[in-house]
């Protein structure tokens, strides 16, 4: 029942995927949990230096003999990433924030799928006459970095009209089996999950960051630019912490990358200790250290419906029975109704 086209053209069993959660907050543990149990893991591959970005992948291949993708944004350089993902024959590389089409080719030689993010119809429109083979439709709800200004609702359906037949997954505000449904009913044939695959044992989140997002409610998110240290004018959504709130309308300090920043800690990412200036987009992974609340915390609005950290398999155990109650106990019901 929840079987659908893309699960075949993926061959995974449901058609729920976790986001790729940056640098390395979706790391393999997430990744193998996601898809040994059914779904998609993808990995957040910015900042893996091509050694390690193998060595990342072969270890999520120890941990899973279940497809899982890898993730770039493409206002960063990748080139040596997708090649190394190429050799790999990494089943899916997903794209985002730029143009997928000079990888497209070289993926599918090796008999992978492309997938590309988008936030608005014009941009799903070039994405599938490029070539890719899966458009992602996120919504202004999404955690994370956030280009579009539409919601979920309104724009899934714009886009699975205008890309018909290349298949649509919705992201953003999607948190449990209602919001599956929802999106399965809107023409998607998938759903992206990252807030909710945040709350797990296997994400490589701090434990305050975790905390923060089970206690946080849907009007505790702000869209903006503040975090712009490296990249700059980028919209994303974070959590309305007091820091963020003393700077909002003050983002363009944020955005101006000034390398006397005030240091507010430090981390590791990609085996490099990496000091975190002020306003740096890096929410912070489980080595991080310092004053945690002044930094990145990306959220979406779905944060008020994680209430706790649970595995990512009963997570998607959830999903999808859930999704299947609904289906035959709320809905057909009413359908049959209306026939008889």
């Amino acid at each position: 029942m929840l079987h659908t086209r893309l699960c075949e053209l993926l061959s995974i069993e449901f058609p729920i995927l976790s986001a790729p959660m940056g640098p390395d907050v979706s790391g393999p543990e997430l990744v193998a949990a996601v898809s040994n149990a059914g779904g998609l893991g993808i990995i957040q591959a910015q900042f893996h230096p091509p050694p390690l970005l193998r060595q990342t992948i072969r270890r999520v291949r120890q941990l899973t003999d279940k497809p899982f993708g890898v993730n770039f944004l493409l206002h960063f350089p990748c080139d040596e990433g997708v090649i190394v993902c190429i050799e790999e024959r990494v089943p899916v590389l997903s794209f985002f924030w730029g143009d997928p089409a000079p990888y497209i080719a070289r993926v599918h030689s090796v008999g992978g799928k492309v997938f590309h993010q988008v936030g608005s119809a014009t941009a799903a429109q070039e994405a599938a006459r490029a070539g890719v083979d899966v458009i992602i439709a996120q919504g202004v709800e999404a955690g994370g970095h956030v280009p579009g200004e539409v919601t979920t609702m309104a724009l899934v359906p714009r886009i699975v009209d205008t890309v018909a037949p290349t298949p649509v997954v919705a992201a953003g505000g999607i948190a449990d089996a209602r919001g599956l449904v929802a999106a399965l009913a809107l023409g998607a044939e998938a759903v992206v999950l990252g807030t909710r695959f945040l709350a797990t044992p296997e994400a490589n989140a701090h434990p305050l960051y975790k905390h923060k997002l089970v206690t946080a409610t849907e009007a505790d998110t702000v869209r903006t630019t503040l975090f712009g240290h490296g990249w700059p004018d980028a919209p994303h959504r974070t959590l309305r912490t007091p820091f963020v709130e003393a700077w909002l309308g003050q983002e363009a300090r944020g955005n101006a990358s000034r390398p006397d920043e005030p240091v507010v800690g430090q981390t590791e990412i990609a085996g490099q200790t990496i000091p975190v200036l002020r306003f740096m987009g890096f929410p912070p992974n489980a080595a991080a250290t310092g004053d945690i609340e002044c930094m990145d915390l990306l959220m979406g609005q779905s944060v008020g419906l994680v209430h706790e950290i649970k595995p990512a398999a009963f997570i998607i155990r959830d999903l999808v029975e859930g999704a299947r109650q609904i289906i035959e106990q709320r809905l057909s019901p009413t359908v049959i109704g209306r026939q008889a």
